[in-house]
C-alpha cells in the first residue's frame, strides 16, 4: 500500500508541475493535468479499498524543523473510506475536465487551473490522512485556500469575486473554531498527535469537552454547510467551474463530516451526553428541510444543487446524530446502525451530487446559461446528458433502486428504532425527525421533477437551447461512470455494508454487518426481518420486469393500430415556448404553503395599449425570496463589526510613538502573565 501512496502523491505533484512546463500549449496542459489527476485518483481508489480491508492501520511520519509539526499520516478504515470517496469523485472530475476546460479557455489558463486542481485533491487527501493536529490544520488551510482560488477562476466577473470573498471569510471563521478545539486537545494531551488526543487518560473535564464539541460543530459545520452556517454554498458553488463544483459539493464538504466523526467517535471514544447527539440531530433535520425548501425556489440550476447539498448534509447528520444518541444510552448496535446509515449516505451523496453538477456543467457548456427558464427540449438534443441527469435526479430523490433510496431508508430505520431509548422526550423527537425526513424526500422529488422537466422536456426557450449539441465524449464518460455507481450502490448493499461495517466497528465498538444483512445478503434487515426488511436487488428486478411487461403489452395491443402523428392540441392556438410551464409557476403552490418561511416579494407591472386598457402591451414580473439568515443574522453581525471597527480606528492615529507604546504595554502585560 505504500507504493500506492507514493503513486498517489507523485501523480498529484506531476499534475501540479507538468502543465506549467508546457508553455503555450493549452490542450497539452489540460491533458497533462487531467491525466495526472486520473492516475493519482485511480491509485487512491485502490488504496481506499485496501485500507478498508486491511487488518491493521498503516502509518508513517516525517519530522520537520517547525516546532510541534510532525508530518504524520495514518490510513485507518475511517480515513480509507474518505480517501476512496474523494478519489472516485476525483477520477470522474479528472476525466470530465478533459472536455470541459475548453469551455474556460477564455477565462483561465489550463496550466494554472490544472495545477490548482491537482493541489486541491492532494490537500483533501492529506486532510483525511493526517495523524497530527498541526499537520491537519495546515492541510485544512491549504484545502480552503486552493478551493478559493478555484472558485474565483472567472475573477473578471463581479459576482464571482464577491462569492470568493464571502467563501474565504466563512471558511476562515470555521477554521478559527477548529483551531481552538485542537488547542484545547493540545492543552490536555501535551501533544498534537492524534494518538494523544484519543488517549483515554486525557484530563479534559466535562466543561472543556462540551466546549470542544461546540467548537468542532461550528468549525466543521461551516465547511459542511449546516444551517445557519450554509450561506456561502449558494454563492461559491454556482460560480466555480462545474467540475470543481462537483468536487466541492461531492467531497470537500464531506471532509467536515470526517472531522466531526473523528472528534466525537474517535478522540472522545464515543463517550458523550445524549444532548450532543440531539443537537446534531436537530441541526440535521433543520438543514435537510430548509435546504430542500430553498432549492425549490431556485431557477439557477447550480444554486439549486448547492441548496440540495445543505439538504443532504442534513440527512447525513440525522444518521450521525441518532447514532450519537444511541451511543450515549449504551445501545451500541443501534449506534452503529445510525453511523453506518450516515456514512452510506455520505458516499451516495458524493456520487449523485457530483453527477448532477457535472450534468449542470454539460448544460452550461451547451447553452451558455445556468438559468433553467432558458432551457427546454434538451433531451432530444442531448440524450446522454439527459439520461445521466435523470439517474442523478432519481438518486437524490431517494427513489428505488438507486443509492439514495437505500441510505435514506437506513436513516429512517434508525429513527424509527428510537422507541428503544428510555427517555420519553427522545421517543417523541425521533419520529418527528423521521417525519421531517419524509417531507424532505417529497419536496426533493418535486424539485427534481421541476429541474428535469423544465430543462429537458417541452420545447426550447432560446436560441442556445434550440441549437444545443451533445457534450464531448470525456464528459459523457465521466457522467456515465458516476451514474453506474449510483445504480450499483443501490442494488448491491451486500457489498457496501460489510465495507462500511469495517469503518463503524472501531468507532461504535461493535460489528453489525451480520445483523443487517439477511437472506444471504439479498435483503437488509436493521433489527430483524419481522420489524423491517428491504431487498433492493429483488426490487430492481421487479421494476425491470414490470417495465418489460408494460412494453410488451403496448407492442402487443398498440401495434395493431396504425399510428397517427399530429401536433399537440392547444385550444385552437399554435403552441409556443411562452405557453410552457415555467420554473416559477411549477413551485407556486409550494411557495404559497410555506409563505411564512419564504417571505416572498412579488412585483407585477402591466403596461396597457393606448387604444384600450383591457389589452396588455407589456408585463414585467419579479419574484424574490427573502434571504432570512442573511437579513436577520449575518447583516446585523456585519453592521456591528463595521461600527466597532469605525470606532476603534481612532487608535490607529499614524503616530510611530503611539505604536511603540502599544508594543511596550503589550510586552509588560505578557511578562506579568508569565510570572
Amino acid at each position: 500500500m505504500l507504493n500506492l501512496l507514493w503513486i498517489l502523491l507523485g501523480g498529484y505533484v506531476a499534475g501540479m508541475l507538468l502543465p506549467l512546463c508546457l508553455f503555450r500549449r493549452p490542450e497539452a496542459q489540460n491533458l497533462a493535468a487531467s491525466a495526472s489527476a486520473a492516475v493519482a485518483t485511480s491509485a487512491g481508489v485502490v488504496l481506499g479499498f485496501l485500507g478498508l480491508t486491511s487488518l491493521e492501520p498503516i502509518s508513517g511520519s516525517l519530522t520537520s524543523t517547525i516546532p510541534l509539526l510532525i508530518l504524520a499520516i495514518r490510513l485507518d478504515p475511517l480515513a480509507a473510506f474518505f480517501v476512496l470517496t474523494i478519489s472516485i469523485v476525483g477520477l470522474a472530475a479528472s476525466i470530465y475536465s478533459i472536455g470541459y476546460v475548453r469551455h474556460l479557455n477564455r477565462h483561465a489558463s489550463p496550466a494554472t487551473l490544472g495545477a490548482l486542481f491537482n493541489a486541491y485533491f492532494l490537500s483533501m487527501t492529506l486532510v483525511v490522512l493526517a495523524d497530527n493536529g498541526f499537520f491537519f490544520l495546515l492541510a485544512w488551510e491549504l484545502m480552503s485556500l486552493l478551493s478559493y482560488f478555484l472558485v474565483v477562476t472567472e475573477h473578471e466577473k463581479a459576482d464571482v469575486r464577491y462569492a470568493g470573498v464571502f467563501y474565504l471569510i466563512m471558511t476562515h471563521v470555521g477554521t478559527a473554531f477548529i483551531v481552538m478545539a485542537f488547542l484545547i486537545f493540545f492543552q490536555g494531551a501535551g501533544s498534537f498527535s492524534f494518538e494523544a488526543f484519543r488517549h483515554p487518560g486525557q484530563p479534559l473535564h466535562e466543561g472543556m469537552k462540551t466546549l470542544v464539541f461546540l467548537m468542532a460543530l461550528i468549525g466543521f459545520g461551516t465547511k459542511a454547510g449546516i444551517v445557519p452556517l450554509h450561506v456561502w454554498l449558494p454563492y461559491a458553488h454556482p460560480v466555480a467551474p462545474s467540475h470543481v463544483s462537483a468536487v466541492m459539493s461531492g467531497v470537500m464538504i464531506k471532509t467536515a463530516i470526517y472531522g466531526l466523526i473523528r472528534v466525537y467517535f474517535d478522540f472522545f471514544g464515543g463517550q458523550f451526553p445524549w444532548w450532543w447527539g440531539f443537537t446534531v440531530l436537530l441541526l440535521g433535520a433543520t438543514s435537510a428541510l430548509l435546504g430542500v425548501m430553498y432549492a425549490l425556489m431556485e431557477h439557477d440550476l447550480k444554486r439549486l444543487l448547492a441548496f440540495h447539498s445543505v439538504e443532504n448534509i442534513g440527512i447525513i447528520l440525522l444518521g450521525i446524530g441518532v447514532g450519537m444518541i444511541f451511543q450515549s444510552y449504551g445501545l451500541k448496535e443501534l449506534a452503529a446502525l445510525g453511523l453506518l446509515a450516515g456514512l452510506y449516505h455520505t458516499i451516495n451523496h458524493a456520487m449523485f451530487k457530483a453527477l448532477l453538477f457535472l450534468g449542470a456543467g454539460s448544460l452550461l457548456y451547451a447553452t451558455h446559461t445556468r438559468n433553467m427558464e432558458e432551457y427546454g427540449g434538451l433531451l432530444r438534443r442531448m440524450p446522454w446528458t439527459g439520461l445521466f441527469f435523470l439517474i442523478g435526479a432519481v438518486s437524490i430523490s431517494a427513489l428505488p433502486p438507486t443509492n439514495g433510496f437505500v441510505s435514506e431508508w437506513l436513516v429512517f430505520q434508525s429513527l424509527f428504532l428510537g422507541f428503544q431509548i428510555p427517555a420519553v422526550f427522545l421517543k417523541l423527537m425521533l419520529p418527528i425527525a423521521a417525519a421531517i425526513l419524509a417531507l424532505t424526500g417529497v419536496l426533493a422529488l418535486a424539485c427534481f421533477a421541476k429541474a428535469f422537466g423544465i430543462a429537458f422536456l417541452a420545447r426550447p426557450r432560446n436560441a442556445h437551447a434550440r441549437h444545443a449539441e451533445e457534450v464531448p465524449v470525456p464528459m459523457r464518460i465521466a457522467m456515465g461512470f458516476l451514474a453506474t455507481l449510483c445504480v450499483a450502490l443501490g442494488i448491491a448493499p451486500v457489498v457496501v455494508v460489510p465495507l462500511l461495517d469495517r469503518v463503524v466497528t472501531p468507532l461504535a465498538g461493535i460489528s453489525i454487518a451480520k445483523n443487517i444483512l439477511a437472506i444471504d445478503g439479498w435483503a437488509l434487515a436493521p433489527v430483524n426481518v419481522e420489524f423491517s426488511s428491504l431487498s433492493t436487488p429483488v426490487l430492481a428486478l421487479l421494476l425491470v420486469a414490470l417495465s418489460l411487461l408494460g412494453l410488451a403489452l403496448a407492442v402487443t395491443f398498440g401495434g395493431r393500430r396504425k399510428p397517427r402523428r399530429y401536433k399537440t392540441w392547444g385550444c385552437g392556438l399554435n403552441l409556443s415556448p411562452r405557453m410552457e410551464y415555467t420554473a416559477t409557476g411549477f413551485v407556486q403552490p409550494i411557495k404559497r404553503v410555506f409563505s411564512t418561511i419564504y417571505q416572498p416579494t412579488v412585483k407585477l407591472e402591466t403596461e396597457f395599449l393606448d387604444e384600450s386598457r383591457y389589452f396588455a402591451k407589456r408585463r414585467h414580473f419579479e419574484f424574490h425570496i427573502e434571504p432570512i439568515f442573511e437579513k436577520y443574522l449575518y447583516d446585523p453581525l456585519v453592521a456591528f463589526f463595521a461600527t466597532l471597527a469605525d470606532r476603534l480606528k481612532v487608535i490607529q492615529a499614524g503616530s510611530l510613538h503611539l505604536y511603540l507604546t502599544y508594543i511596550f504595554v503589550t510586552l509588560i502585560a505578557l511578562l506579568l502573565l508569565a510570572v
